[in-house]
């Protein structure tokens, strides 16, 4: 299969990120040419599993599959953490240099020049990869913890003028992007659902990227979620990464622990004393990469009667603007991560005009979730992991 762009994306990195490595940590440490070559193997190779990572999940048994992820996925964020602590030193250096050759010409006539010999310049060099290592390493290790401790809950209230009185403070809690997997297992997901319950929910919101692989691989971690309890049910949208580990077995599953999945269709939720339309869509992306139907926003509004709220389940903020336009009172979405790790924090933005919190438009609303999980790199840095409950009122 054809890299995309993405993928070339993360080889360009992968490739640039580790000749850095080997630069800075390899070169400048040490003169030896049996350790330059050992590293350069080992760079090189970690830089070939990187680029080749998909391929060979998809073609090796899943036990070899599951170690490459584990491997080069954690090889990732350590190496991520490495480049971004060398940089920022690096950065460091260069301001200082740049400072003293800013000075005055007087200012500068006054201090000697430092001489630097070859000792001098290479315990320099060894300082800064022994500071790089450190900070890197405690980088790599903060990022692991937040990635696997307790969600931050996020609570709000969204006013929703048409939603009749009777379900007036009715909470809906949003589970989305756990991408259960060789990472998350059943151990997260017990004391996921254990805070989520806590929350007490009216009903239980999954929008999509739940799994990272298939259903005889995942399902006894995933059949957690069958001990969630909501008064109005559970209930599920698709993300990419689930077509791309089956969604209709997932589906299937899904239904065996009683959790409805809402694909281009809406159900009403409530009773004769009021009700409002939860709509559900597939992915915006994840089932035309596979030459199948996916988001149809006119097919899940299809024969609702107008009048009536309605709250839209969608994996992706996409589009949201158009579901305003067409009566959608509230969007819950997920799949930016909010950039989940540090610079993908800070571009994020130019990828997705709503990438994570709280947008409005009009009377229309659209809550965009950083996840509960994380996918590639098992860290976070800059972007905390985010169980929401949202709290309906008119």
């Amino acid at each position: 299969m054809p890299l995309s762009p993405f993928s070339l994306l993360i080889a360009l990195a992968a490739l640039l990120g580790h000749l850095y490595l080997f630069r800075r940590l390899v070169w400048n440490l040490t003169p030896r040419r049996v350790l330059r070559l050992i590293a350069a193997f080992t760079l090189g190779g970690m830089t070939l599993v990187l680029v080749a990572r998909r391929y060979l999940e998809r073609t090796l048994p899943e036990a070899p599959g599951d170690v490459v992820e584990l491997v080069s996925y954690s090889w990732m964020g350590v190496a991520l953490c490495l480049v971004l602590a060398l940089a920022g030193l690096d950065v460091a250096r260069a301001v200082m240099w740049l400072g003293r050759r800013l000075r005055p010409d007087a200012a500068r006539a006054s201090v000697p020049a430092p001489t630097v010999d070859a000792d001098r310049r290479r315990f320099l060099s060894q300082a800064t990869a022994g500071g790089a290592l450190a900070l890197g390493g405690g980088l790599a290790g903060y990022g692991s913890w937040r990635a696997f401790t307790a969600p931050e809950v996020t609570e709000l209230v969204v006013r929703i003028p048409r939603l009749p009185r009777a379900l007036e403070g009715l909470s809906i809690v949003q589970l989305t992007d756990l991408h259960v997997g060789p990472f998350i297992q059943r151990r997260f997901m017990d004391e996921l659902v254990r805070r989520a319950n806590a929350l007490k929910p009216d009903l239980v919101a999954i929008t999509g990227d739940l799994v990272d692989g298939s259903v005889p691989r995942l399902g006894g971690h995933v059949a957690a979620l069958g001990n969630l309890q909501a008064r109005y049910g559970r209930f599920f949208v698709t993300g990419n990464h689930d077509y791309a580990s089956g969604a209709d077995a997932w589906v299937a599953y899904l239904r065996s622990l009683d959790i409805t999945s809402l694909r281009n269709r809406h159900v009403r939720i409530g009773d004769a004393g009021g009700a409002f339309d939860l709509v559900g869509v597939d992915d915006w992306h994840g089932a035309r990469r596979l030459g199948q139907k996916g988001y149809d926003l006119e097919k899940a509004l299809a024969g609702r009667d107008p009048e009536r709220a309605a709250v839209l389940l969608a994996h992706q903020p996409a589009n949201f603007k158009v579901a305003a336009q067409q009566g959608v009172d509230l969007q819950i979405s997920g799949h930016t991560h909010g950039g989940q790790l540090f610079p993908m924090t800070a571009l994020i933005g130019l990828r997705w005009e709503h990438s994570a919190g709280h947008y409005q438009q009009g009377d229309s609303h659209l809550y965009v979730s950083r996840g509960c999980g994380f996918w590639g790199p098992p860290m976070r840095l800059g972007s905390p992991p985010e169980l929401v409950k949202l709290v309906l009122t008119s």
